[in-house]
């Protein structure tokens, strides 16, 4: 398969228009195209442009309102964002710079967006955060990939949880992580190329190991530390649908096909400002003196360098590398086939 390099911004463009031709506005292209370049730029495809004819075709089809504008509403220290089954971007955007703005206040926000539909890097929103000075910590609950521990039939999702930090001079501290113990998208990449996956990664609909592809995306994930990964993917459950009322994993519609009733998952933000916390020496300078220790052994890394290496890479050769396939199925939904 060959690859082509494209500048972020042509890509930007060319996804902007294949949303604004799939019965998608503006104000919710945007977001959506900025948010899958980034993933190319920062080396993780299984969340980039490769989304887009998914996202493409379910706002075409209507099930995801791509001309759904977020209801916001606060309630004491509490962002609530119902995003009307539209896309999560724009929904997760506008709710956390009300968010920012209250944890600037008082110290702590929670934003909880409902009704929502695959939000991508969850990296991707926590580091913006970071970049306006606080720490934030990301919840979102995804249709049903994986068995509780001891089952075969899926309840959870894959239910990724990230966190990012601010750092003096330096990108933020980002660590995102999904609670199996590979995403899904890797399996479903892998199935597109015809490859096999690592014994490790999913299981058959009898609880089975398995390596084939489509095999493991009929059964279920493994958790990442097995029983005590699927407990934490129930408490992002508990985190993000339960306190919106919105879609259990069980309940939820697949992010990748156009039939259906809207997904309907969630996500929670918790938005903290190191200024209210009581540490006397000052939170830069204890996040420093830590990372420091980590980076004096020899052999490791900090979470998030493979990433940060990725974004360095697509600077310096001018773009960002993707499919020639991918790229030439994305000019003809805008129509330039």
């Amino acid at each position: 398969m060959s690859n082509t390099v494209h500048r972020p911004e042509e890509l930007i463009s060319l996804a902007t228009d294949v949303l604004l031709r799939a019965n998608t506005s503006a104000e919710n292209a945007a977001p959506v195209a900025e948010a899958l370049v980034a993933a190319d730029t920062d080396g993780l495809a299984s969340h980039g442009l490769s989304r887009l004819p998914f996202y493409a075709d379910q706002a075409a089809s209507g099930k995801v309102n791509g001309q759904a504008a977020p209801d916001i509403s606060a309630r004491g220290a509490v962002v609530n964002v119902d995003a009307r089954c539209g896309f999560a971007y724009r929904a997760i955007n506008e709710g956390n710079e009300q968010g920012i703005a209250q944890a600037r206040n008082s110290g702590i926000a929670a934003v909880a967006i409902g009704n929502s539909h695959h939000f991508g890097v969850a990296g991707y929103h926590v580091e913006r955060v970071a970049r306006q000075g606080l720490i934030a910590l990301a919840f979102g609950n995804t249709p049903a990939a994986m068995a509780p521990w001891g089952g075969s039939s899926p309840v959870f999702g894959t239910n990724p949880v990230a966190f990012a930090a601010p750092r003096d001079g330096a990108e933020p501290l980002v660590i995102d992580l999904s609670l199996s113990k590979v995403a899904r998208g890797k399996i479903m990449m892998a199935d597109k190329a015809g490859e096999a996956i690592p014994e490790g990664w999913a299981l058959d609909t009898d609880g089975n190991p398995t390596t084939d592809t489509k095999t493991a995306l009929a059964g279920s994930m493994v958790p990442l530390g097995d029983a005590k990964g699927a407990a934490l993917a129930l408490m992002v459950e508990i985190l993000t649908a339960g306190l919106t009322g919105s879609n259990f994993a069980f309940e939820a519609s697949s992010f990748f096909d156009a039939e259906g009733k809207p997904p309907r998952v969630a996500q929670l933000f918790l938005l903290l400002n190191p200024e209210f916390f009581g540490g006397t020496s000052g939170f830069s300078s204890r996040m420093t003196a830590l990372l420091e220790a980590i980076a004096r052994q020899q052999g490791t890394r900090l979470p998030g360098e493979r990433r940060l290496a990725a974004r360095a890479k697509a600077k310096d050769q001018g773009g960002i590398s993707i499919p020639d396939v991918l790229h030439q199925q994305l000019l003809d939904r805008r129509g330039q086939g």
